[in-house]
């Protein structure tokens, strides 16, 4: 596929058109896939993965997990959500912090991600959010 094919680029203006994009991009994911979701604070990261949670079959409460680096959920497919807002980067933690979480089973989204790439071994897809006033926000998918 040529680069240029490989970038999608949406805008959405509301917390459930957010949702949408999350569940058509779970639409093209399987498990050992792991998405890297970057944007500011408030940017929509935590609302699309809980969209691709749902597609993914997942029913109890999505909430970031900001204080607890991970969440498990289950679904039709395990889902494991990271969130590393709080960690400086990979070289000061322990080693396998990220292990329970990036498994050949589930699939992964990391918010933050800066903190782990270089303990990533394969990305799927790149996802960033960005603000464009109010609930609208333009939404980028790209393959590495």
């Amino acid at each position: 596929m040529p680069e240029e094919a490989a970038i999608k680029r949406e805008r959405t203006s509301s917390p459930t058109e957010t949702e949408q994009v999350g569940a058509r991009i779970a639409g093209e994911l399987e498990p050992g896939d792991v998405v890297l979701v970057s944007g500011e604070l408030g940017s929509g990261k935590t609302t699309l993965i809980r969209g691709a949670c749902r597609a993914l079959g997942v029913r109890q409460p999505v909430t970031s997990p900001t204080f607890t680096i991970g969440h498990r959920y289950r679904g039709r497919v395990t889902v494991s959500h990271l969130d590393l807002y709080r960690l400086e980067g990979s070289e000061d933690e322990d080693p396998g912090l990220l292990d329970d979480y990036l498994t050949d089973d589930a699939v992964a989204f990391i918010e933050w991600p800066p903190a782990a790439e270089g303990a990533l071994e394969q990305v799927t897809l790149r996802v960033d959010l960005a603000h464009k006033g109010g609930d609208r926000r333009l939404i980028t998918v790209s393959c590495p």
